[in-house]
């Protein structure tokens, strides 16, 4: 073994400790195009961090305060049995990351529900279910149950008396029409489904109620919604409340028939939430979305309706909240989950001042039906307890960070970078030289809860940081200081992007050039360029979209929302190639694909020249090759399309021509592409991202294979490689960052090295890191990321079967020179 390279120069003897893998392939696996994930599993992943952020669904076993289950928007399903002292996650194996709804049987507590794919609508960035699962285990294990294409499940409901009668209610992808959506009922125990009630193809269940007291009365709360990529439009004459009394065999609607209820062509409604109460089977509370929220009350089960009070408080921005319960002891006594929690303690007249503080950008609302004292509220920060009616809440964070990217720098160790939804930015060392990589480690670098931290990494301590509406900031790491060098300085809140200068995507792309480190490019519907660190901006481009006034109108649909989350004809990429100065690739939201070869002085639309380009499709992001500077590949987002195949494209000659290469990723409705990246080191070794795993190709894209190993699954939103450590670092949006160290046998897994009896990988550098003392932080914080095996990793390959046990010798000579 080579002397081993240290982080200082070190004049003393050290023994490294040796990370050992070692890859097995049956006799029969020596073709690269057809490897065997038995042969590389035992490469896994490290979480680093950071602290995460949304949970939407929660229940509790009745009874027992120490047990409880959350469901994460896009980080699965996490348990605790002390309290919430420790948390587990319990829903690691499946393929679905959001957690839409959650559901436990009052008379078999034991058996649990959840439905996949969340149904709070305000943002591009929601991943997709594929249907219900089932415990019988208080939920530590998982299996599904059906409903695959129901794309978002809103709400379950179990019947109190016997548990294998269940309820499903389908809002559906939301992303066009659709025959699957609408209120499913089982009555084996989930064995099989039949579809009771369907409004129509564009309609969906958002919410649903059973009446305790009288099981075979249902309230089903149906939404009319349709997401592009330029537009959310909640509401429409089909939304509303439906009630069956024959336990879901017939129903019948209730809203604009007459009885009080909104709901009809003369007044449309958006997105509704239903609750009876538990008290009083009589007292029936129905949640609207129209132009002021408005809250409905029936004192006689449903048949008529009036209007309690409209208040923006319980329901702003209805499409992501919308959720409310009431006390099952105290039919006034109810609790609204709306940006702020609320309460009221008159039917809803009124609301406390001083109410309960649950959380922020509340979603989901569990009470104990056996003791009202003890709630839950899921919410964007994590998860609230209280054990004492809301005067005092124990919150709790886990590990199930949405982040947009990840970017590296080059410092040794390593750190990471990214910006976190409902958070703000991030920076950590991928190595603390401590015991574990802990919170108080994470520290802000400007910008926002949206976009890019991206460091410079020639002059080692500025951070370009992104934030929605186009806000942009320079962070000095020096004098941690935050500059605002935006592009533009007027805020866009509230305005139709026709109506708007600039159109500034949630995400907006920024790209630092690879030829001059003082040169960066940021995105609107042109490029921008600054060369003197964001004082002044030039306009490089003319619009690079398809500038369609009819795709930038005002979104929201029956309330009016323009935050920049559905703004359409903006661009999503901008990359300059790492090879040929001035060479600049440019993707849109809607389909479009530029090129300039003269730094911006003129530019050719290219998108024709991609046979199979879905029309509507958002350029997610654009490599361009370190090998070859005609080379360029694109991954293609067209899931708000309702179509959630995945496209990745090349060119070899400046994209006058193209060729699709991602047949060979498995279709699903978590198989869209999020982010394609080429290996630094070996020409056609590719990395790909889905809205649920890692895949690779070791070809080119002829083959793709899956690189989810130990990985929980979670939207892959970027990709990352650290060039000198060969780490591939991952972006994850529901569940952090995380870092497989040491890439090398991945890159190298050719047929010549499968077809050897024993194959030694080159190693990578390795240090000896001196260990450094620990910062103060919280005792029992559930965020602790990952350090790296300390010592030089050796990795190796074995062919044989893998269910032998190799015996394996190593020696390791040790050669110093001084």
């Amino acid at each position: 073994m080579t002397r081993i390279k240290h982080f200082k120069p070190l004049h003393t003897l050290t023994v490294l400790t040796c990370t050992l893998l070692m890859l097995l392939a049956s006799p029969n696996s020596v073709e690269a195009q057809n490897i065997k994930s038995e042969v590389y599993n035992q490469m896994k992943y490290r979480h680093v961090g950071p602290d995460g952020n949304r949970t939407i669904a929660v229940i509790g076993v009745p009874g027992d305060p120490s047990t409880i289950l959350v469901g994460a928007a896009s980080g699965g399903i996490w348990k605790t049995t002390d309290y919430g002292t420790n948390w587990k996650p319990v829903f690691e194996e499946q393929t679905a990351s959001s957690i839409s709804a959650l559901a436990v049987s009052n008379s078999a507590p034991n058996e649990m529900w959840a439905g996949t794919g969340e149904t709070f609508l305000i943002r591009p960035a929601h991943a997709m279910g594929d249907g219900i699962y089932k415990s019988t285990d208080f939920g530590s294990t998982w299996k599904k149950m059906g409903l695959d294409q129901t794309g978002r499940i809103g709400q379950i409901r179990v019947h109190p008396q016997n548990p294998d009668v269940v309820f499903a209610c389908a809002l559906g992808h939301s992303y066009g029409p659709q025959k699957e959506r609408g209120v499913y009922r089982s009555e084996d125990g989930g064995e099989s489904w039949e579809l009771v009630l369907h409004v129509n193809e564009d309609t969906g269940c958002a919410d649903m109620d059973i009446d305790p007291n009288d099981p075979s009365t249902i309230f089903a709360a149906f939404w009319q919604l349709q997401i592009d990529t330029w537009g959310l439009n909640s509401g429409g004459p089909h939304s509303g409340v439906y009630r069956s009394e024959d336990g879901g065999d017939t129903w019948e609607k209730l809203s604009g028939v007459g009885k009080g209820l909104p709901g009809s062509e003369a007044h449309h409604v958006g997105k509704v939430s239903v609750r009876v109460a538990p008290s009083n089977s009589d007292r029936v509370y129905v949640l609207t979305e129209e132009s002021s929220p408005g809250f409905y009350k029936s004192d006689d089960g449903g048949d008529s309706w009036q209007l309690v009070t409209r208040n923006h408080t319980i329901n702003e921005r209805a499409p992501y909240y919308t959720r409310f319960d009431v006390d099952p002891k105290d039919q006034n006594r109810i609790y609204f989950a709306s940006v702020r929690f609320s309460m009221s303690r008159d039917g809803g007249k009124t609301l406390v001042d001083n109410a309960p503080r649950g959380g922020g950008d509340n979603h989901d609302i569990w009470i104990d039906p056996t003791n009202p004292e003890r709630f839950m509220v899921a919410h964007d920060g994590g998860l609230g307890v209280t054990l004492n009616h809301g005067r005092t809440f124990d919150q709790h964070t886990l590990p199930i960070a949405q982040m947009y990217h990840v970017h590296v720098d080059n410092e040794i160790p390593y750190h990471v970078y990214g910006n976190r939804q409902d958070g703000y930015s991030y920076k950590a060392p991928s190595n603390s030289r401590m015991g574990f990589i802990p919170l108080g480690l994470w520290e802000a670098v400007g910008g926002c809860e949206s976009g890019f931290a991206i460091p410079d990494t020639v002059d080692g301590y500025t951070v370009w940081s992104g934030c929605y509406d186009g806000g942009l900031e320079i962070y000095d790491e020096r004098n941690k200081h935050s500059r605002n060098v935006r592009v533009w300085p007027e805020a866009a809140y509230g305005w139709a992007p026709k109506d708007l200068k600039f159109r500034w995507h949630w995400t907006f792309p920024i790209h630092i050039s690879p030829h001059n480190n003082n040169k960066v490019y940021v995105g609107s519907q042109y490029v921008h360029v600054t060369e003197n660190r964001g004082q002044s901006w030039d306009v490089i481009s003319p619009d690079l979209t398809k500038d369609l006034e009819s795709h930038q109108e005002n979104s929201g649909g029956v309330a009016t929302d323009n935050l920049m989350t559905f703004d359409g004809n903006t661009l999503f990429s901008i990359v300059e190639s790492p090879i040929e100065k001035g060479l600049i690739w440019t993707g849109s939201n809607d389909g479009k694909v530029h090129i300039t070869r003269d730094g911006g002085s003129s530019w050719q639309d290219i998108t024709g020249n991609i046979q199979g380009m879905p029309e509507w499709g958002t350029i997610a992001n654009i490599e361009p090759s370190r090998f070859d500077a005609g080379t360029a590949y694109i991954s293609v987002d067209n899931h708000q399309q309702a179509d959630f195949d995945p496209y990745i494209f090349k060119t070899e000659n400046y994209g006058r021509s193209w060729k699709k290469i991602s047949d060979g990723i498995p279709k699903s409705v978590h198989s869209f592409v999020h982010v394609i990246r080429e290996d630094p080191q070996k020409k056609g070794v590719l990395y790909s991202g889905t809205d649920n795993q890692v895949y690779f190709s070791t070809n080119d894209g002829e083959a793709w294979y899956s690189l989810r190993n130990n990985m929980p699954s979670a939207p892959i939103y970027w990709l990352t490689i650290q060039d000198h450590f060969d780490d591939l670092v991952v972006g994850t949006y529901g569940r952090g960052f995380w870092i497989m160290d040491d890439i090398n046998p991945i890159r190298n897994l050719t047929s010549t090295v499968m077809n050897q009896n024993l194959h030694l990988f080159d190693l990578r550098p390795a240090y000896r890191f001196y260990s450094i003392q620990g910062i103060k932080t919280d005792s029992r914080s559930h965020i602790r990321g990952e350090n790296p095996p300390y010592g030089a990793s050796i990795n190796y390959f074995v062919k044989g079967d893998e269910n032998e046990l190799a015996k394996i010798d190593i020696y390791i000579i040790v050669t110093m020179s001084w």
